[in-house]
């Protein structure tokens, strides 16, 4: 079974999407964030200021191959940091990249704590920037999500799942 990998920066929707996927269709999902905290019994945050960030990518590195029989994954927004992620994803799946503007994350994002490396405009700003690029290439398709509910979305993304063969026909 093919594999559905969802990338996108952080407060793409990711998340979100792939919990109502699961929750409207049956469909497994996991987080690899939560399953990388449930595997380490420690937070992203503390992994981060504990080990640094090469420590936890070496982790969602880990932890996204141990995923071999779920068939949606929304993945961290930094897994296309490492290459062998990218080449992983693209043989064991098909990678749908969320494409959200900066100005929208910005919004999402005002008030969330929990992301190590949302620190100020700028550097968001360069991060987002840099990272956009590797999505649009690592991506096989893209779903535009500004100014879209999350149903709307589950919509395109459910079509094209089914479209590739690995959803049956019925609901």
């Amino acid at each position: 079974m093919k594999q559905l990998y969802l990338i996108g920066f952080m407060g793409s929707g990711k998340t979100t999407v792939g919990r109502s996927i699961k929750e409207q269709y049956g469909i497994d999902y996991i987080d690899l964030d939560e399953a990388i905290e449930g595997r380490l019994h420690k937070r992203i945050v503390d992994i981060f200021k504990e080990e640094g960030e090469e420590a936890f990518r070496t982790y969602e590195t880990e932890t996204l191959k141990a995923l071999k029989t779920t068939p949606i994954i929304a993945t961290g927004g930094g897994i296309i940091e490492r290459s062998e992620n990218i080449s992983y994803m693209k043989e064991n799946g098909i990678i749908i990249y969320l494409k959200t503007s900066f100005d929208t994350i910005k919004l999402r994002l005002t008030r969330d704590q929990s992301r190590p490396l949302w620190k100020d405009e700028k550097q968001n700003k360069a991060l987002f920037d840099k990272r956009n690029k590797i999505y649009e290439y690592s991506a096989g398709y893209i779903v535009h999500c500004d100014n879209r509910t999350t149903k709307e979305i589950i919509e395109e993304i459910v079509s094209l799942y089914r479209y590739k063969g690995i959803l049956d026909s019925e609901d």
